[in-house]
């Protein structure tokens, strides 16, 4: 049998690891990339879970710092990463963790203030530093923040 290499073409090799695993071939196995690979898996969990965070605290900041603007999309789209965030949570139990990191938390609420300031022109400044909100309430059905006023500028 001809070894694929993990450089060379993944989704080959990684057709191939399967098939030597499945047939009880273990000798043959690239265990070092396969190890890699295991953990990847975990860390795109991760990403994915911060990635709909992000979205969905930026929709948040927009209903905030944008009551006149507030519609039917930008409910939407709060109600389809509230409901896609629970799914993922329910489904790998584990992420739950990252709910509590603070890191994860920097980074998805950056993300989400760099969109919005995107977004509305509202400069990043003018959105807190940190995420005023606590998990329970950004991923409650039926919360929304209120309108900004400047003693909300505290962070969390």
């Amino acid at each position: 049998m001809t070894t694929i290499s993990y450089e060379t073409d993944i989704v080959a090799w990684a057709n191939q690891q399967a098939w030597l695993v499945r047939n009880k071939k273990f000798d043959l196995l690239d265990l070092e990339h396969i190890a890699e690979e295991i953990e990847s898996v975990g860390i795109s969990e991760q990403r994915e879970l911060a990635s709909r965070m992000a979205v969905l605290l930026q929709h948040l900041l927009k209903w905030q710092y944008q009551p006149e603007r507030r519609g039917t999309s930008w409910q939407l789209t709060i109600r389809n990463q509230r409901e896609k965030l629970k799914r993922r949570l329910k489904k790998t139990p584990s992420l739950k963790g990252c709910l509590t990191d603070e890191e994860w938390w920097a980074d998805a609420w950056g993300d989400a203030r760099d969109a919005a300031e995107k977004e509305t022109g509202i400069g990043f400044e003018q959105f807190p530093e940190q995420c005023p909100w606590m998990a329970e309430q950004i991923l409650a059905d039926d919360w929304l923040p209120p309108f900004f006023t400047q003693s909300d500028n505290q962070g969390r």
